[in-house]
């Protein structure tokens, strides 16, 4: 890390981040693979794929709309809820126009800001001084592409091996998602109460006619409301987190 305090030029900071990108990359690549399988269920060709994750850098953004791409739903329906599901990067963004230098042109702010995921924002916000726009876009650059890599590849995949094992891929997104939410659910009480609200909720929607939406919808409602009463219940303490930072 003392390494990115020297004064690298444009090339140099590329090559760095280009190297400390490579797990993210490697990662993504096996996540996205599982999202291309369901994209080759709802009829997607490679190129598509390929297209559609590389404009869309966000595993549970892309999984939500192409629920609602599979449900036949609206387009209103599909922006609501990538607005929803990816609100969190507006702040994540904020967060990180604060690592660079006051002299950092607005095209590299609006470049850095194609590509703010939960992995990189991490990167970036862990680089030591000012942070660099080609450090960040060496990371981003071979992640972005390796993710929309993996989604063509699941869709070639998917029309090659037999329907037995695409089926048996496709549960493996379900997987990354319950590795994200059970750590910090069994760490706080109160995100282990959202996360089974978020579960039993979903589970009615389905249960009675009467709260049948679809899955876009569905998704747009549920989140709205319990992120909502979870902020009024459970106040994030920032206050007393920062005393004791």
């Amino acid at each position: 890390m003392k390494e990115k305090q020297k004064n690298f030029t444009a090339g140099e900071a590329f090559r760095h981040g280009f190297r400390d990108g490579i797990p993210i990359a490697l990662g993504y690549f096996a996540v996205s693979f599982s999202l291309g399988i369901i994209m080759k269920n709802i009829g997607m060709s490679p190129g598509q794929g390929f297209l559609f994750s590389l404009l869309d850098l966000a595993s549970a953004g892309e999984y939500a709309v192409l629920q609602v791409i599979a449900a036949d739903a609206p387009y209103i329906e599909m922006v609501i809820v990538l607005i929803v599901t990816n609100a969190r990067y507006l702040l994540m963004s904020t967060a990180l126009s604060q690592k660079f230098s006051p002299g950092t042109p607005l095209v590299h702010r609006f470049g850095v800001g194609y590509g703010v995921t939960d992995e990189l924002f991490a990167l970036g916000v862990n680089y030591e001084g000012w942070l660099s726009p080609w450090y960040y876009y060496g990371a981003l650059g071979f992640s972005a592409f390796m993710w929309a890599l993996g989604s063509a590849g699941g869709i070639i995949a998917g029309n090659i091996l037999p329907e037995r094992l695409v089926r048996a891929l496709s549960v493996a997104l379900f997987g990354m998602f319950i590795a994200i939410i059970i750590p910090p659910a069994r760490k706080n009480r109160a995100v282990g109460a959202v996360v089974a609200c978020g579960f039993l909720l979903s589970w009615l929607c389905e249960l009675f006619p009467l709260l049948h939406m679809s899955s876009g919808t569905k998704t747009i409602v549920l989140t709205v409301l319990i992120a909502g009463a979870a902020s009024l219940i459970h106040p994030h303490e920032e206050e007393e987190e920062h005393h004791e930072a």
